[in-house]
């Protein structure tokens, strides 16, 4: 118990240390994780041998070599950076088993929630569910102290609060229409339920506004007088949660575009630095591609040329988490010299991930998996 809890005490420290130099110089400095990488394979040597139990060594051995050899297969597919690859590597090679710190139980479930695959799939699974709140911290962050410009674009959503609750109003007058009529069904399904809703919604929004005010009206009067305080509720719910999706949404879209891009010169670039988009060819042109999958699925629609969801040309410059080498550099400095790429690139900010591999470590040290909670809510409501 005593080696465990130094265990996790070293690995928290270690984490949070990482992540004060991603977030801080945008590097996992090597000399931090190799040293740990060490002292936990040695750490759990010794423990295997006061415990009498040589598998405590060599799962430790096979979990840390089976934890890099998955990193460095996402680093090679550009999907981690190295020094991610290496953390995970030195947790694992610190906790290559969940460690018994707490044990609690909150509504007849006993936490943590373990899995049946090993605890460093655990610690990925929960970093990279806890990638999304982060980032929603860390560009707020960005926003608030170096880039005020977008704020304007970032609050909008509260602008259009009027908005916002008309929205919230018709999606209860539909919510109260769909229990009207499934009390008359034979049979409730819940997915026929949502599939009612939404269509409703969708008909009440596209009346002319004098029929949509009176039919609204009308429906909240009735859904007040049937339960006043769930009606209220559900509207302020919905209210917030309309307003809570959209800044989100412009969080993850136009915001953390520009928040989390610089443009720069061919002269400016360094190895290491991320592409925003990757470099791509056809032919004789040269051509960097922005457009989203929705955008290309509309292209066509619209022009009836299906090869544009497959193919977009030959990729010659990745945007990938590696970053850019002195060839790739050299490449793009080439194709600028010949005026066949302009002199201006969008390079991406590499996300710190350091910080989500800390959040996702105390999630799964205090509460456990949480794909393996997720599976198990799903299966309760459905």
């Amino acid at each position: 118990m005593v080696m465990e809890l130094i265990s996790v005490f070293i690995a928290l420290i270690v984490c949070f240390y990482a992540s004060y130099s991603d977030i801080k110089r945008g590097l996992i400095p090597n000399r931090l994780t190799f040293p740990v990488i060490g002292l936990g394979l040695a750490f759990n040597a010794l423990r295997a041998y006061t415990e009498a139990d040589p598998w405590i060594f060599i799962y430790t051995v096979i979990f840390t070599a089976g934890i890099f050899a998955l990193g460095y297969i996402l680093w090679r597919m550009g999907a981690w950076a190295g020094g991610d690859v290496k953390l995970f590597t030195a947790i694992t090679a610190l906790l290559p088993f969940q460690p018994s710190i707490v044990d609690y139980t909150i509504g007849g479930v006993a936490f943590p929630v373990t899995a049946t695959y090993p605890f460093p799939l655990t610690l990925i699974i929960n970093s990279i569910l806890s990638l999304l709140p982060f980032l929603l911290v860390y560009v707020f962050f960005i926003i608030y102290t170096s880039r005020r410009d977008l704020m304007d674009e970032f609050m909008e959503p509260l602008k259009q609060y009027r908005t916002n609750m008309l929205l919230a109003l018709v999606i209860t007058s539909a919510v109260t229409l769909t229990f009207i009529i499934t009390d008359f069904l034979p049979f409730q399904i819940i997915v026929l339920s949502l599939i009612l809703i939404y269509l409703l919604t969708m008909v009440i929004s596209r009346l002319p506004n004098r029929v949509k005010a009176v039919i609204v009206s009308v429906i909240i009067v009735y859904s007040l007088y049937r339960n006043f305080e769930l009606t209220v509720s559900g509207v302020v719910v919905l209210w917030v949660s309309i307003t809570a999706i959209q800044l989100i949404r412009k969080l993850l879209t136009s915001i953390t575009r520009e928040a989390l891009q610089d443009t720069m010169h061919v002269d400016e670039l360094r190895e290491g630095m991320i592409l925003a988009h990757t470099l791509y060819r056809k032919g004789d042109e040269y051509y960097f591609d922005d457009t989203s999958f929705t955008d290309r699925f509309r292209t066509a629609a619209r022009t009836g040329d299906v090869s544009t969801l497959t193919y977009r040309g030959e990729p010659v410059i990745s945007a990938m988490a590696a970053g850019l080498g002195d060839e790739e550099i050299q490449t793009l400095r080439d194709l600028v010299d010949s005026g066949k790429i302009r002199d201006e690139f969008r390079i991406r900010r590499g996300l710190p991930f350091a910080p989500a591999i800390l959040i996702g470590l105390v999630i799964s040290l205090l509460v456990g998996d949480l794909a393996v909670i997720l599976f198990r809510a799903f299966d309760l409501v459905f």
